[in-house]
């Protein structure tokens, strides 16, 4: 099922998305929210008439590094022997079509497509045989990084947690079983051309390893996100650019590069 948020006539629910060809998707609205057991309410809305949201609204964005090794080769560095974790604030969430602005303490801002992995249930110390069951779904992410601050600064609190840098959507896939997630095509264009191509079984440590490793440090909460990590091919974004990740089984996320106002 593929599960949306939006937003329409002000208000925000959550909806299952319904339809194959774009102009054509609807959602069926969900009573409740979809981290329990909860029904459809059969009131059915054309996505074209609402604003899709951030799928969810995280209280953490844990994000791993240097999880391809053609990624940590072009940036020079050394593939890490474990996973190498980092934090992305809420405030850096946006939705499908909302804009990155450009911050302005920066002039090299570099996209990177990542399979996000969306958590369902409060969990600690998640043993790799029920990594599984503690898994809503997953998603598109475009860990956005700020490369000359990155360099400078040499932690990353700013180069990657600025406002805008994590869009996430459309949707939420929770179909997917975790050995299907370990092996899919994630692509992402800037203005129509390609600029990375890679699959996820190129990650040098599993989705089980990274929330292993994670749960063993801190508590997960339904919605916190788990960024798993960029193939190669990073580069530049410039203000006016259209920058899209589609990952295989789950669909497009689609943003527009703006001036920070």
């Amino acid at each position: 099922m593929r599960i949306a948020r939006f937003s329409i006539d002000g208000n925000v629910a959550f909806g299952a998305v319904e339809g194959d060809q774009q102009d054509e998707l609807v959602l069926d609205i969900i009573k409740g929210i979809p981290f329990t057991d909860f029904e459809l309410s059969g009131t059915k809305v054309p996505v074209s008439k609402v604003r899709l949201l951030p799928p969810v609204l995280p209280n953490k964005v844990v994000a791993f590094g240097r999880n391809y090794a053609e990624h940590a080769r072009e940036m020079g560095n050394e593939v890490p022997d474990a996973p190498f974790a980092f934090f992305k604030p809420a405030t850096s969430v946006i939705g499908p079509g909302d804009d990155i602005q450009y911050p302005s303490f920066s002039q090299e801002v570099h996209h990177e497509a990542e399979l996000a992995v969306v958590i369902g249930r409060m969990c600690r110390e998640v043993p790799r045989d029920r990594v599984k069951d503690v898994i809503f779904g997953y998603t598109c992410a475009n860990d956005v990084t700020a490369r000359d601050v990155q360099r400078r600064e040499k932690q990353w609190a700013r180069a990657k947690g600025f406002d805008t840098s994590c869009p996430l959507g459309p949707w939420v896939e929770t179909d997917l079983d975790i050995a299907a997630a370990g092996d899919l095509t994630v692509q992402l264009t800037v203005n129509g051309e390609q600029r990375q191509l890679g699959r996820t079984s190129e990650m040098v440590h599993s989705i089980e390893d990274l929330i292993v490793n994670i749960s063993e440090a801190m508590t997960l909460l339904p919605g916190d996100v788990i960024l798993t990590g960029t193939p190669a091919g990073v580069g530049p974004l410039n203000v006016g650019d259209e920058v899209a990740v589609t990952i295989e089984g789950i669909g497009t996320l689609t943003n527009k590069v703006v001036k920070r106002g």
